[in-house]
């Protein structure tokens, strides 16, 4: 990751992995309605796997595997590859990120409540975007290579 996380941040990360395995589908959820406020953003996204709960599945399976491996990143190679190819393929750009982290940060909070403390939210937006960071970088890298 371009960005090294502190130790606490990591810890912090780890820790909320119970939560994020009961949860998680929940925030991914919530975080798509707030997401898909904006019509631009939701065009982005195949609406037939939202309906159905597959890609709330898939993000919140995605989160906790972050979570779960947030100090052994090297375990999620193929999955960030294949995260890669997705948002090059349906067109993901680097001014999207902000819109997730807008929607997610929030979303968190609105389903765990007073568990999601200032702390955690600061450490997940900490970790939020050293992910992103690499994600943008990669599919940077990847669309200059397709055109």
């Amino acid at each position: 990751m371009s960005k090294i996380l502190s130790a606490e941040t990591k810890a912090i990360i780890k820790s909320t992995a119970p939560a994020l395995q009961m949860h998680g589908v929940a925030i991914t959820t919530r975080m798509y309605e707030r997401l898909f406020e904006n019509a631009e953003v939701k065009a982005l996204f195949d609406q037939a796997a939202q309906e159905s709960g597959e890609q709330p599945r898939r993000l919140a399976a995605a989160i906790l595997a972050y979570a779960q491996n947030i100090d052994k990143l090297e375990n999620l190679t193929g999955a960030v590859s294949r995260m890669v190819a997705r948002h090059v393929e349906t067109g993901v750009r680097r001014e999207h990120y902000p819109y997730v982290a807008e929607a997610l940060l929030p979303a968190i909070r609105d389903v765990l409540g007073e568990a999601a403390t200032d702390e955690v939210l600061a450490a997940w937006g900490e970790a939020y975007w050293a992910l992103a960071e690499l994600l943008i970088s990669m599919e940077e890298a990847e669309y200059l290579e397709t055109t």
